[in-house]
């Protein structure tokens, strides 16, 4: 694995960690935790797409953060047990919030400035 996957894997670990505390802790508003969530995305994406576009990555992480809010619309009972474990109510939420999508914005966009930060160039477009 590359150094570059490393940083990027660690900086998923570290986010995980946060968004978690964040969901313990009483006075940090509930948008931090869901920021954080599409933050963990944008992550996720750039350390399995590593050579793509940091804007390419950032519209997928997008895309799929808003597919995970869009998909708490269904609610059939076999999706609905799923979301009722630990890690599909992680993954998937369970009710559909337009103030999470407003959310997912400034964590993909942090994101971005991280990335542009650490790896200070853009990513050759694939």
């Amino acid at each position: 694995m590359s150094k570059s996957r490393w940083v990027v894997l660690s900086a998923v670990i570290i986010v995980i960690i946060a968004g978690l505390a964040s969901r313990k802790v009483a006075f940090i508003p509930l948008w931090v935790g869901d920021t954080l969530w599409a933050l963990m995305v944008y992550l996720m994406v750039r350390f399995l797409f590593i050579e793509r576009s940091i804007g390419k990555v950032a519209l997928i992480s997008l895309a799929f953060s808003f597919a995970i809010e869009f998909s708490q619309l269904y609610q059939a009972e076999w999706i609905n047990r799923v979301r009722n474990t630990v890690p599909g109510h992680l993954i998937l939420g369970r009710g559909f919030l337009w103030g999470d999508l407003l959310a997912y914005i400034p964590g993909v966009l942090l994101g971005l400035f991280i990335d542009a930060l650490v790896f200070k160039k853009q990513h050759v477009s694939k």
